[in-house]
């Protein structure tokens, strides 16, 4: 691979910025990324990219060799035995769904994601499975053909080379190696779904588009009209040149071809929305539920309870388990109990029911006698012990089983904990806590292997209590006394054992079971399965729990039947041990799941020695899951030749809470054999809890098989899933509920839960329980079929209720699983759970994908995985996921451990390789857009200054002209003529103290000095510039001392300044250009700088970005000339221009504001009285000198007001972020000012060593103001944070307050040094976002905190009006605010002279009430209210809170959204998001983000961030953009530059890490 470095950013970065990008038609949103390397295999696929120089693309492809392609081809196929089942009923419904999607064309942008993420699903990450898979992942098998017998290869290899009858090819020079490369080498016709997906064109090449109409001899289950060809539309092609907008515009950016996809693919008709929505009304969130008026409804009769046989109680039967055992075990010893097997197969132990008899002897004998002492025994009968042992030790775990029976102490069988925090062991510590267990038996292998800390102690397991090892094996036991037996009962109603059971949320429950339940439960399963003594089971499930524990340890010892027990280790290294094991014992029943039957199928070669006609039964333990019927079929399919009888197959029901719920069994009427149920279902119908019988013409069925009938001796019913137990009718599904004794009792110490599972009483339609008895919930879906059959169709716990409609989590696995045939997920790790996100609960899918898997690969499967589920389901999936292989976290079994793993997903550690959301199609229940209400008209006025019942929203500072005070300034009307008053009276007074970074002064200035270089300043500006009268010259200087001898210079010249900053020298190609612009806009005749920057301004990096030539005359002023100029300048009219004042607004655009000489005293007139300020004060700045406030108070203040002002240049901090602080303590400041980047530098740089800097003597408790200068709203959590940092310093908190200005009025707002202390108030989020004030108590949900910014200026008058009528709002009213004042500027200064916006901004007239003042309008929201202070002369307090800039807000569903409130929701949702900003495009929300963490967790951020923001702000996200720390551009003044970063979203600068395109 070779890189070509397309910019230098900095080399660090730019191994980071490599990113690999797979073009979807649309192109890609990083041009960067996109030029950067090409994986190898992709490479020489794609189309030329628009604008790119041919040659350069010839020379970075690498052609894929003939060898590279083979490799894959073997990789790929050599899985064949690591995939999960595929269900070919599935499979067929989801090609048939996705033909139907095709029809719709969809382009859906495919992610564009960074070189170094996508590297790391390479094959070295590649970690052979361990551990056993167990339901976590889902199903299916092959199918039954018509042609008999055909392998599993044979039908793989048949499907992928597959007699295409109708392929079309769009472009048959492309097809050949598209086809070859797109499923990694191995023929694209693959399972022939592999196409049928290519016109929604999520690869570029273009691609054979067809699909095959022959069903190829495969019998189909549910044949979606199979037959019947589908309409093609002509694909379009072509790369984001051609990309068509939806008006049919073409568009050239590729990020705006990406963007415009999306839209488009939101444009289309999306099914009629669900009928929940919720109006957002603001008293409560209302939901208005309306059922679908032509949604399947039941309509049969009630159901009746149904019941099984008798039970019928042979002569023969043990009255207890412990006594089958002693008979047994005396009767008969060497009658062989349990075989295992190792990992080759040998049996390595067989174990006879003498042994077992003896051992559990022993084993009672100690644990009654040997732990603890006589007087206090440990363990006591009925006492709770654990019983941990592995899989492979059966013969152990039915010692230590049997043994607890005897010694009648409650076994609560665990998994073995591997590591301190295996997933899901904390939740077995609780139950093992609650169930008060203090003793925990072992195996000695399993004893050896436990984790061990240095001391050879076993530690205490997360969660655990604290338990004494007890190792059961035989030689460390004392023998019993000749006299000791244990007592044998007959079963009563004594808690035989616990069994533990995970719910959805992860927490874990013991289903406490008795003695005589146990004991029924075997005579009924003995009954059920016609179990004989000394019959030889072959077992492969978990012995110790559920159907495993039920038929290898409890049914076969009441029975003395002989079990062969194959541990899980056997079944991964030869999943045909099983088969063999039946063979070679002949054995009569075997119990498996439905995944040993798949591995089976997988790996039979034709085997000569297989013969199954030994089988009369085959338990299939999860028969009751959709997916579990294709494998059976299949399995028969192929094995029926081998001796396998059709009636041998027994899938069963079973649940922790009742037990076995129903088994299927051979019934003979008359000697015909019933034929097993079938039940072919309606999706639609299930998902509202119908059952309708399906044609089979539909997509969306499910196809069931029947579990059996109801167990022996016991009554079934339907009821209700949720509320009141009612009956069902006949044609609906519920719940099934079993009334018998065999069941569990309750789960341990949950009396609450246990009524409502183990003691319903189902009632009828009027009312009346049905029965005297209680029924036990199973917590299983379904319904009674005909002929009392029973059917389950799901599970409870993996409900998902999507707008009032019904999923199961396994039905979806499934669907998903059929999806793609060539082999994507791996080993069918499948995990899927709902989570609830504005008001309804929203599906998740997450997938393993295979190691080899390609970007390519998985976007494909991820688009085809949605249309399928949609197509087959009708419902959206909200979020797609797919992790790297083994990553998911496991049960002990090695199946998926879901709500550990919805746990990481919702806390964003799941660490996606990829993700796609879809929010725009699965959140249909957003509160309606508003309308804009009217607002008041002129008739609503009413008297005096109320407008419709409230008062007028105005309020004003002190009155300028009222005060008296003896300012001596006055008698001046121009600042330069002030200069020279103090130079004559005070020369001596020190004006101005600089500071650098080590806080030692670096220069300082009298009235006299600065006197004498401003003239000089004017001498040099007449000689070397000869300049005019007016003449406009640009200042560029860095903050300090020059700054402001050059700007009283330009006075006495009579020039007019303006203050530009200069280009900052590591970032000249960016900065410069800002200041020729400024100096271009501004028509500067000359440019005044220090002779460094002047260098600078020459240097070769400069001319570079900026031609030196272009720029005006540059004078450096570092050698002033002696002479002093013949006269000083001065005004005739102090109308004229002052200065100009020019700044970057946040949106990005320059303005520039003029400023007269009246305006410009009377704005240091208003400072000095808010402030107080006066000769002796000292008054410290941290700001930008350049605009605004900072620029006044820098120059302009301490001349009028004779303070000292000391000046700290913010760059300085960087260096040493104390200084500020430092210098505030060091001269005892009473007055500061600082901006929001130097407080949140003192809040990150200083937050850990306020103790440090109190141990200096740093004491902030002087400080009575400290204002943040800012043109936003005021940022509380800064302020608050910083105020409780420094307060162990002693600055008080009512010292920090901020003020507000903007580009009218420099400073509307100014915390003085008399007043009431700013004000906080809460208001609610929604109502602002309708621009209505809503005040809410501190803490309620949707609150926002806003303060006062400062105390109004004395001269200033504000007004709230409203921005569209310019009419004059009510109090606590959103509106802009206007204000009035002698300081406002006098209008924009532009080269275009745009005199709309400049009368509308700076002289606006209220439409109606007072219509005489003109007042000029700031562009911020933003609401007044009176206060219950009162000021210094005694009036109530008008408070201002300041809330946005009208130009940042965002209208967003007829609302207006502050991108502020969006990115505090979005920064707290994870903690390596340090910064966001938010825009909008085209009505799209654009979410930035930048990480501060591992590459790997950027796409753990886009499900977090699509959440708060649907939860918080009921916005759907379009765009999330995952950037590194820094790229969201920040001004000056600490504010975000959304439009910058808008700008380089759009034009792919940002190199992101990941950008996901929600749809």
């Amino acid at each position: 691979m070779n890189a070509h470095p397309v910019d230098e950013r900095a080399p660090k970065l730019h191994h980071l910025s490599k990113c690999v990008l797979f073009v979807s038609p649309a192109g890609d949103i990083t041009q960067k990324g996109y030029e950067k390397k090409r994986t190898k295999l992709i490479g020489a696929f794609f189309p030329q990219a628009p604008g790119m120089d041919p040659s350069m693309g010839q020379e970075r492809r690498t052609p894929v060799t003939p060898s590279s392609s083979s490799r894959y081809h073997r990789r790929r196929s050599s899985g064949s035995r690591d995939e999960r089942y595929r269900s070919d009923v599935h499979t067929e419904a989801v090609q048939a769904a996705l033909a139907k999607h095709k029809e719709r064309k969809m382009a859906v942008p495919m992610p564009s994601k960074r070189r170094s993420l996508v590297v790391q699903t390479s094959m070295d990450a590649y970690t052979p499975p361990d551990g056993e898979e167990e339901d976590g992942g889902g199903g299916g098998g092959t199918s039954s053909s018509r042609e008999g017998s055909i392998s599993m290869e044979h039908w793989i290899s048949r499907a992928i080379h597959g007699t295409s009858s109708t392929t079309t090819t769009t472009s048959s020079t492309a097809s050949s190696s598209s086809s070859s490369t797109r499923s990694g080498g191995s023929g694209a016709a693959g399972g022939r779904l592999a196409d049928v997906l290519a016109q929604h064109n999520h690869s570029a090449p273009p691609d054979v588009t067809g699909y095959t109409t022959t069903t190829d001899g495969i019998q189909v289950e549910r044949a979606p009209g199979a037959g019947s060809t589908t309409q093609k539309q002509t694909p379009k092609y072509g790369n984001a040149e051609l990309m068509e907008t939806g008006d049919g515009v073409p568009v050239s950016s590729r990020v705006s071809a990406k963007i415009q996809q999306l839209v488009n693919t939101l444009k289309r008709p999306k099914r009629p929305p669900l009928r929940e929505f919720f109006v957002d009304d603001f008293e409560e969130l209302l939901e208005v539920q309306q059922p679908d008026p032509n949604q399947p409804k039941a309509e049969g009769a009630q159901m009746v309870a149904m019941r099984g046989e008798q039970l019928g109680v042979v002569t023969n039967w043990p009255p207890s388990l412990e006594a089958a055992l002693q008979r047994w075990g005396t009767i008969s010893p060497k009658a062989p109990c349990l075989t295992t097997m190792d990992t080759n197969g040998k049996p390595l132990y067989v174990l006879t029911y003498g042994k077992l008899w003896s051992r559990s002897v022993k084993v009672a004998y100690n644990l009654l006698h040997k732990l603890g002492t006589k007087q206090e025994p440990l363990v006591r009968p009925g006492d709770r012990v654990a019983l941990v042992f592995p899989n492979n030790d059966p013969a152990a775990f039915m010692t230590a089983f049997y043994g607890c029976l005897l010694a009648e102490v409650v076994p609560v069988p665990i998994e073995v904990p591997l590591t301190r925090k295996d997933a899901g062991s904390q939740q077995i510590g609780f139950l093992l806590g609650s169930c008060g267990v203090t003793v925990a038996l072992t195996s000695d292998a399993c004893h050896k292997g436990l984790p061990k800390s240095p001391t050879g102690e076993i530690p205490q397991f997360k969660g655990w209590p604290k338990v004494l090892w007890f190792v059961t094996e035989s030689k460390h036991l004392s023998k019993p006394p000749r006299d000791w037996f244990p007592h044998i009962k007959d079963a009563n109603q004594d808690t035989a054992y616990i069994e533990y059971k995970t719910c959805k949320d992860g927490s874990v429950l013991g289903v406490t079971v008795m003695r005589i339940a146990m004991l029924t439960h075997c005579q009924a399963l003995t009954q059920s399965c016609s179990y004989t003594e000394a019959e030889t089971i072959v077992n492969v499930l978990d012995f110790k729990k559920d159907v495993g524990l039920w038929h290898a340890v409890l049914t076969s010892v009441m029975n003395m039947m002989h079990v062969i027990s194959i541990p899980y280790a056997l079944m991964k290294v030869n999943p045909l041990s099983w088969i063999q094991k039946v063979c070679q014992y002949k054995a009569k029943v075997a119990c498996v799941k439905s995944r040993d039957m798949h591995w089976a199928l997988v790996a039979h070669r034709d085997q000569r020695d297989v013969n199954l006609s030994s089988l009369r039964m085959l338990v299939v333990a999860d028969g009751a899951n959709p997916w579990s019927i294709s494998s059976c079929d299949a399995f028969l399919n192929v094995f029926q030749t081998k001796g396998l009888k059709p009636e041998v197959i027994c899938p069963c029901a079973s649940s922790p809470e009742a037990l076995t719920v129903a088994i299927r069994r051979k019934y003979k009427i008359f000697f015909i054999l019933t034929p097993p149920g079938r039940g072919v279902l309606s999706m639609q119908g299930l998902s509202h809890g119908v059952i309708r019988v399906d044609s089979e013409e539909k997509l969306s069925v499910l196809t069931l098989q029947d579990v059996g009938s109801v167990m022996p001796g016991a009554m079934m019913c339907v009821v209700k899933p949720e509320g009141v137990p009612q009956l069902c009718k006949t044609d609906e599904i519920g719940e099934l509920c079993v009334c018998t004794v065999a069941t569990g009792t309750s789960y341990y110490g949950l009396a609450g839960m246990t009524k409502n599972t183990f003691e319903v009483f189902p009632t009828s339609n009027n009312g009346a329980p049905i029965s005297e008895f209680p029924f036990t919930r199973t917590g299983l879906l379904g319904f009674i079929g005909p002929a009392g059959l029973i059917f389950v169709a799901g599970k409870m716990d993996g409900l998902m209720v999507v707008g009032s409609r019904r999923h199961n989590a396994d039905d979806i696995v499934a669907t998903a699983l059929a999806v793609e045939p060539m082999k994507f997920v791996y080993r069918g790790r499948i995990a899927v759970f709902s989570i609830t996100v504005l008001h309804d609960e929203r599906i998740v899918v997450v997938a393993e994908q295979r190691p080899d898997a390609t970007e390519e690969d998985s976007f494909q499967w991820m688009s085809r995985v949605l249309q399928a589920i949609d197509g087959i389901h009708q419902v959206g999936v909200y979020c797609l996921a797919l992790v790297t292989s083994n990553t998911l976290p496991k049960t002990p079994l090695g199946g998926i451990h879901l709500s550990e793993t919805k746990q990481l997903f919702l806390e964003g550690a799941l660490h996606p390789c990829n993700v796609l959301m879809c929010p725009h199609t699965c959140v249909t229940n957003l509160p309606k857009p508003r309308q804009k209400q009217p607002e008041i008209g002129p008739a609503s006025v009413m008297v005096g200054n109320l407008v419709s019942g409230k008062r007028i929203a105005q309020a004003s500072g002190r009155d300028l002209g009222q005060i008296e005070d003896n300012d001596q300034a006055r008698k001046f009307l121009f600042l330069s003529e002030v200069l020279q008053w103090r130079a004559q009276s005070t020369p001596d007074h020190i004006l101005y103290t600089l500071l650098n970074s080590r806080g030692t002064i670096a220069s300082s200035l009298t009235c006299v000095q600065l006197h004498k270089r401003a003239e000089k300043i004017a001498g040099m500006l007449a000689e070397r510039g000869h300049l005019q009268d007016g003449d406009h010259v640009a200042l560029v200087y860095p903050p300090g001392i020059d700054l402001i001898v050059a700007f009283y210079g330009c006075l006495y010249a009579g020039c007019v300044p303006i203050t530009v900053r200069p280009p900052h020298p590591q970032n000249i190609g960016t900065t410069l250009p800002t200041v020729k612009m400024i100096v271009e806009v501004s028509r500067s005749v000359c440019v005044m700088t220090t002779q460094l920057i002047s260098k600078l301004l020459r240097s070769k990096e400069a001319t570079a970005a900026v031609d030196f030539r272009t720029w005006p005359p540059v004078l450096d002023t570092d050698d002033l000339p002696k002479k002093k100029p013949p006269l000083l300048y001065k005004p005739s009219n102090p109308d004229m221009l002052a200065y100009l004042d020019f700044s970057v607004s946040t949106t990005g655009m320059l303005a520039g504001v003029k400023m007269s000489h009246t305006a410009t005293s009377a704005f240091c007139r208003s400072i000095k009285l808010q402030c107080e300020l006066y000769p002796s004060r000292e008054v410290a700045i941290c700001l930008d000198p350049y605009c605004g406030l900072g620029f006044v108070l820098w120059c302009l203040c301490s001349v009028y007001s004779g303070h000292q002002s000391i000046l700290i240049p913010p760059s300085e901090l960087e260096v040493n972020p104390a200084l500020w602080l430092s210098a505030v303590s060091q001269y005892k400041v009473r007055d500061t000012f600082c901006s929001y980047s130097v407080m949140e530098l003192c809040t990150k740089g200083l937050g850990l060593q306020t103790d440090a800097l109190k141990s200096r003597g740093l004491d902030l408790s002087r400080v009575r103001t400290c204002v943040v200068v800012a043109e936003e709203r005021p940022r509380i959590a800064l302020t608050q944070s910083f105020s409780k940092l420094f307060k162990d310093l002693g600055l008080h908190p009512r010292a920090v307050s901020t003020s507000f200005g903007c580009r009218v009025n420099l400073a509307i707002c100014l915390q003085g040094t008399s007043g009431p202390d700013p004000t906080t108030v809460f208001v609610d989020m929604r109502a602002l976002r309708h621009d209505r004030v809503r005040l809410v108590e501190r803490g309620s949900p949707h609150s926002l905190p806003l303060m006062e910014s400062g105390k109004i200026l004395p001269g200033v008058r504000i007004i709230i009006a409203n921005p569209e009528t310019k009419g004059p709002m009510g109090e606590s009213h959103l509106g802009e605010i206007w204000v009035h004042s002698g300081h406002n500027a006098s209008g924009y200064f532009t080269v275009y002279g745009d005199e709309a916006l400049q009368s509308d901004h700076f002289s606006s007239r209220l439409s109606f009430g007072d219509t005489q003042t003109v007042w000029a309008r700031t562009g911020y929201l933003g609401f007044l209210r009176r206060t219950e202070l009162t000021d210094a002369s005694g009036e109530r307090h008008d408070a201002l809170y300041v809330v946005g800039a009208l130009e940042e807000a965002m209208e967003l569903r007829g609302m207006r959204y502050h991108p502020i409130d969006i990115e505090t929701s979005v920064i707290r949702t994870h903690k390596s998001i340090t910064e966001c900003a938010v825009f909008t495009w085209t009505n799209l929300l654009v979410v930035v983000v930048e990480l501060d963490g591992s590459e790997q967790e950027a796409l753990d951020l886009v499900p977090l961030v699509t959440n708060v923001v649907l939860e918080e702000h009921y916005l759907i996200v379009g765009v999330v953009v995952v950037v590194d720390i820094g790229v969201i551009p920040i001004n000056s003044r600490g504010e975000k530059q959304r439009m910058h970063l808008r700008d380089g979203f759009l034009a792919d600068q940002l190199d992101p890490i990941y950008v996901a395109y929600n749809m």
